[in-house]
């Protein structure tokens, strides 16, 4: 202890002493419990002062102060009052959290380590599991990244927690507070689900004397925004107040998925609909009523079960590193590219990237054998992205979603006087309110072919690519393409026919008849970027060497053709691969040339472009993908190939050409002359 007397004299005269506001404030930085059990709630006053039995305020809550506890170690003497800059532990306080701001004080955002592993509690044999789970929850604010989860239906306690470190201090934790040695379970994977694609979720509870319907739109969120909800929901069809009660039953807890039960997170719940009886409407129909919306809401779309991901970071020798790429690769990791340093004569390499959490624990110890220890690994949370062993998650856990009778996915009707269960599928048949959401017409769904599946199509002959279309007419149509074609020139034929019927006509001043002025739709060329470039030769060979250059070239030709023509042309190129790409939108001259977002590919862009655009244009798509071509096909547009392509940019070049010569030849200009004539054409050549 010596000279620490004078090293605080030392702080206290040359320090400059902060500034607190007179205000009671403070920070709550620990909860924690003393040996007879009473809560205590460390905090720092930030403003002004606390005193014994003051009056404390934090969110809707007041309480006093009953104690003010001094701690050193293990013991604690107590205080009538405590100043700005103290630390003390606080008695009587029920509610508070870490973090948390008292008085004048704002709350923090602590960012808490979402737990992705679950344990099961195994007590010693004479402990009530069902009692001990309430400890559990005493220790659950001590440890905010515990979370113990009661299974009602096999009388057991989960624990979510990060890892194997926090289980140790966890086992620690509950010997030494309720002298009770548990042990744990096999560690699982805390999976999470939710929607691939939005749906009308209906809820309807109406036992006798009780009436709740309920219509939820389900839409799938960004990855990491949880549970959001909104209100479309008129007050003349459903009060204020109820609507606030059903969006409190959608955030009050955790709602379990359809294919494994677990929790369902990263989606929109918004109310369109729903209905209240005067008399016989309570609180807790619409609780039903909710839970039953959003359980047959997931029944009726697309589930997605996601699981837990880390952002690794790994450095290792170099000589070692291809074996780390060929494991993670196989461990359906996500790899950036290698970085090489050189540190003490030796060249290390550093990998980063993303892993699911269920692969990449088990693989720490063989990086460690085959590093030989001088590796150095780093992981961090990345969240949750979807699952890569979707089917045999599903099928170990053998979840039966309409088997859980705690969750059902069905609805209650009343019918004679008594309640009727009616099944998920079921209830469109029965409920009281009409669909509120209507689907929208998505065009037929088409199997995304990689940039090599592209490139192979491209080199097929025009015969075999429109052998192949005609397969995959009669596989959708049940029809092949001449006959596809064959009914829409009958349908364009019988709409002539119905034009050219007599109708009444109009007559101007003079007695002239006044007929209509037919609309002519603008041309629009769509042009698929990359696959035109790997489809023309010349474009094809400068890619090889320069991209940059292959695009460039790609955009003058195309430039100069929608000179010719005058019609809009956009050209697309994919840059769905670049991390982080928020797409990119530009006019090169008299084109519009887009660059697609993360995600995005070229094909999905140009079929929501052909959608807007085709009642208000003519639509033509330039691009071999046979596919693709069957896609805006039937969406109403024109299709081109690459071959096509290129043979109308040089006739049109052509008869531009030939017809700026007429324009000379009938001009005035004496300078033009048949020697000049024939000069130009034999530059053409």
């Amino acid at each position: 202890l010596e000279g620490i007397g004078e090293f605080l004299e030392g702080l206290k005269a040359y320090a400059k002493a902060p500034e607190y506001p007179k205000e009671f404030s403070a920070r709550v930085y620990k909860i924690a419990r003393d040996p007879k059990g009473a809560r205590l709630t460390y905090l720092k006053v930030t403003g002004g002062k606390l005193g014994v039995k003051d009056a404390v305020s934090y969110g809707q809550t007041e309480e006093k102060a009953d104690q003010l506890r001094k701690y050193s170690g293990e013991k604690y003497r107590l205080a009538d009052c405590v100043q700005a800059g103290e630390v003390c532990a606080v008695t009587g306080l029920t509610e508070t959290m870490p973090g948390q701001g008292l008085g004048a004080c704002r709350d923090t955002t602590v960012p808490v380590l979402e737990p992705v592993l679950s344990y099961r509690v195994l007590l010693p044999q004479g402990v009530n599991p069902a009692a001990f789970y309430g400890k559990l929850k005493q220790l659950e604010e001590e440890e905010p990244q515990m979370h113990p989860i009661w299974n009602e239906k096999l009388q057991e306690i989960h624990v979510q927690i990060m890892g194997p470190v926090q289980l140790e201090v966890l086992t620690r934790l509950i010997e030494d507070r309720f002298q009770v040695k548990a042990e744990f379970g096999q560690g699982s994977i805390v999976y999470k689900e939710t929607i691939a694609k939005p749906v009308e979720g209906v809820g309807h509870f109406e036992p006798l004397r009780h009436y709740a319907e309920v219509h939820l739109l389900l839409e799938p969120a960004d990855r990491g925004s949880g549970i959001q909800v909104f209100s479309d929901c008129s007050e003349d069809m459903l009060d204020l107040n109820w609507q606030r009660l059903i969006a409190a039953h959608i955030q009050e807890r955790e709602h379990p998925g359809v294919l494994t039960g677990a929790a369902v997170t990263d989606m929109k719940c918004t109310i369109v609909a729903g209905r209240a009886h005067l008399k016989h409407t309570e609180g807790g129909d619409f609780r039903q009523a909710t839970y039953r919306a959003i359980r047959q809401g997931l029944k009726s779309t697309e589930c997605i079960l996601l699981e837990p991901y880390y952002s690794f970071f790994l450095r290792l020798p170099a000589e070692v590193l291809g074996r780390a790429m060929g494991d993670l690769r196989q461990r359906f990791a996500v790899l950036q590219e290698p970085e090489f340093v050189s540190e003490q004569d030796r060249e290390y390499a550093v990998l980063r990237g993303k892993a699911p959490v269920a692969v990449f624990q088990e693989y720490m110890g063989e990086i460690h054998a085959y590093a030989k220890g001088q590796e150095t690994v780093v992981l961090e949370l990345a969240g949750y992205d979807v699952c890569h062993n979707t089917e045999e998650v599903v099928q170990t856990c053998g979840y039966d979603s309409e088997a859980d009778a705690e969750n059902p996915t069905g609805s209650v009707f009343c019918s004679h006087g008594a309640g009727l269960y009616v099944a998920w599928d079921e209830v469109a048949q029965h409920m009281h309110l009409e669909y509120v959401w209507k689907k929208k017409p998505q065009p037929p769904k088409t199997a995304l072919v990689s940039r090599e599946r592209k490139k192979e199509k491209e080199t097929l002959s025009d015969y075999e690519l429109d052998k192949e279309l005609q397969e995959i007419y009669a596989r959708e149509f049940g029809m092949n393409k001449e006959a596809a074609e064959e009914q829409e020139r009958r349908r364009w034929a019988k709409k002539r026919v119905s034009e050219a019927a007599p109708r009444k006509v109009r007559y101007d001043k003079k007695g002239e008849p006044i007929y209509p002025k037919k609309e002519v739709q603008e041309e629009f060329i769509i042009v698929d970027g990359y696959n035109i470039i790997f489809a023309w030769e010349e474009l094809n060979e400068l890619a090889k060497v320069n991209m940059d250059s292959a695009r460039d070239r790609l955009k003058d030709i195309l430039s100069n053709y929608q000179g010719y023509r005058g019609c809009r042309l956009l050209v697309v190129f994919d840059a769905y691969k670049t991390k982080g790409n928020l797409g990119k939108s530009e006019t090169y001259h008299n084109i519009q040339i887009v660059y697609t977002r993360q995600d995005e590919t070229a094909d999905m862009y140009i079929e929501k472009t052909v959608h807007e655009l085709g009642k208000r244009y003519r639509v033509t798509v330039a691009t071999s993908d046979g596919l693709e071509q069957l896609t805006v096909l039937s969406m109403g547009a024109l299709r081109i190939s690459a071959r096509e392509l290129r043979e109308e940019i040089e006739r049109t070049a052509h008869e531009g050409y030939e017809e700026y010569l007429q324009k000379k030849m009938h001009s005035t200009d004496k300078s033009v002359t048949i020697e000049n004539r024939k000069k130009e054409k034999r530059d053409r050549k």
